[in-house]
């Protein structure tokens, strides 16, 4: 068996979705189990219904309509007729969410937003079942949130591998064509769980390990990995082949291309990952697995923008000890702060934050009594991977440098952008 995970830009419209079809079939396989991600950029769009529904209620029906058009659209793109049964799970989708916003109670920001965005990937999955179904492609559709069960940890859940694996192994089909959710899960109490942004590659890892499978293929909008982010920089490669340990070094700086734990139940069975083109899916891509070498050698770049470098140093100019250390990164993870980069001196303590969660002012009110605090934001982090003289030099030309840390094999330069 394998697993495919299909990203929403592969799935963004109509277009997409003719093709997403039209890959299965070139693809042709018979034993599958393919998970399928919010379509476009609706993720974006439920986020902004959430904060609309905890802040300024009165634009949430504008938001909620942005959603409803989209798909209501999309779905009439692809050639449905009025009375078909896609547009039934559209409205019952939307009565759902309506219900939700009705009746919860919970102020509680993670809660409500995996009980909001969630209901992306379920439209998304329909949408899709429905039109390969109308094509005549033969195939089951899963509710992931029956199978992957987690703690109540939300927007960050952790999995119960023992009684994930065991569902997964009741529930799915392993002689023909399954189509689920990326990103979702349930806890004990039936309620929904995500298991963080871009969590949809890390349930493909998931259903892998579980089913035992021969192989992964996530299809996204490059032709593969490459050394550094199109979207950044003007001259990108494609890495032929990467060992595990290298793309696990790549996705704990952040390397968008794969969820950082992605790799980790893969490599446990020793599963290969490859990362392919969507718009040409016989191309080989990028191979990841035990043993290999990075091919082509080459300096790899990975961007991280609206970073915050906070400086922390004792009221009393003692120096930062063990036990003020254990205390500041108790709070960092109370607050659930992404940490990316760590510097120590006798007198201060300097760290590179990413603030998901909204929480840096709660953060910094924290440590304010214990501590002096100085901080920066709005900083962008660049970690190089096998760099070299001339990599180093074109990231720090022309931008203020601000902080560098160096080993034998990465670089990273935290930089503010000269005015």
């Amino acid at each position: 068996m394998e697993v495919y995970k299909f990203g929403g830009a592969s799935v963004k419209d109509a277009q997409g979705v003719r093709n997403f079809l039209a890959t299965l079939k070139a693809l042709d396989k018979k034993e599958v189990l393919v998970v399928i991600s919010a379509m476009g950029k609706m993720t974006n769009a439920l986020e902004s219904v959430v904060n609309s529904y905890l802040g300024r209620r009165e634009d949430l029906q504008e938001k909620l309509e942005v959603v409803y058009t989209f798909h209501q659209g999309l779905i009439q793109d692809l050639g449905f007729q009025s009375g078909d049964e896609v547009y039934d799970v559209l409205t019952a989708v939307f009565d759902e969410i309506h219900s939700f916003l009705k009746h919860n109670n919970s102020t509680d920001y993670d809660y409500v937003y995996d009980q909001i965005v969630g209901q992306g990937e379920f439209l998304s999955t329909r949408i899709c079942s429905a039109f390969i179904k109308e094509n005549n492609y033969d195939h089951d559709w899963l509710d992931v949130r029956k199978c992957i069960k987690t703690n109540s940890d939300f927007r960050r859940a952790r999995i119960d591998w023992d009684k994930t694996c065991n569902l997964i192994n009741e529930r799915v089909n392993k002689a023909g064509v399954t189509i689920t959710q990326g990103f979702l899960g349930s806890d004990n109490y039936g309620r929904t769980t995500t298991l963080g942004r871009e969590g949809s590659d890390y349930t493909a890892g998931i259903f892998a390990y579980c089913l035992d499978a021969e192989e992964v293929s996530i299809f996204k909008d490059v032709e593969g990995v490459l050394n550094a982010d199109p979207r950044e920089f003007e001259s990108t490669s494609l890495i032929e082949r990467i060992s595990y340990k290298e793309a696990i070094e790549m996705a704990f700086y952040g390397a968008s291309v794969i969820h950082p734990k992605t790799l980790q139940p893969l490599q446990r069975k020793g599963i290969p990952l490859k990362v392919r083109s969507f718009s040409d899916p016989r191309k080989q891509g990028t191979l990841i697995k035990s043993g290999l070498d990075i091919v082509p050698k080459i300096p790899c770049f990975i961007v991280k923008k609206e970073q915050i470098l906070i400086s922390i140093s004792d009221r009393e100019f003692h120096f930062v000890m063990e036990e003020d250390i254990s205390d500041i990164f108790r709070l960092l993870h109370q607050f659930k702060m992404k940490v990316n980069l760590i510097q120590n001196s006798a007198l201060s303590f300097s760290v590179c934050i990413e603030n998901n969660f909204n929480n840096f002012n709660s953060l910094f009110k924290a440590l304010e009594p214990k501590y002096m605090v100085k901080y920066n934001r709005d900083l962008t982090l660049y970690t190089i991977r096998h760099f070299n003289k001339d990599a180093i030099s074109s990231i720090e030309q022309g931008r203020e440098v601000l902080l560098k840390q160096r080993s034998r094999e990465t670089v990273q330069i935290i930089t503010k952008s000269k005015d």
